[in-house]
């Protein structure tokens, strides 16, 4: 895997030095929307919204349950 990262010019004035880092704006478009649709299916499940869990495994394996159902709602739908 290959870091894909904007740099962030802000409040610098003259470039970093060094070798830059590779960016394709196309790749982290593709990402940034994969990762945040994964975010919106995991939001229906409101349990896992907020943490009501003070057992970190049982909220892990609630994540893990609620993954299992996007899989199969996604796969048996098509």
């Amino acid at each position: 895997m290959v870091p894909n990262i904007n740099a962030n010019s802000r409040g610098r004035k003259a470039q970093k030095r060094g070798r830059e880092a590779p960016f394709d704006a196309a790749i982290f478009k593709e990402r940034f929307r994969t990762i945040e649709r994964v975010f919106a299916w995991e939001d229906k499940f409101r349990r896992l919204l907020l943490r009501f869990e003070r057992i970190s495994q049982l909220h892990y394996a609630l994540k893990t349950v609620a993954y299992t159902m996007i899989n199969l709602r996604h796969y048996c739908h098509s």
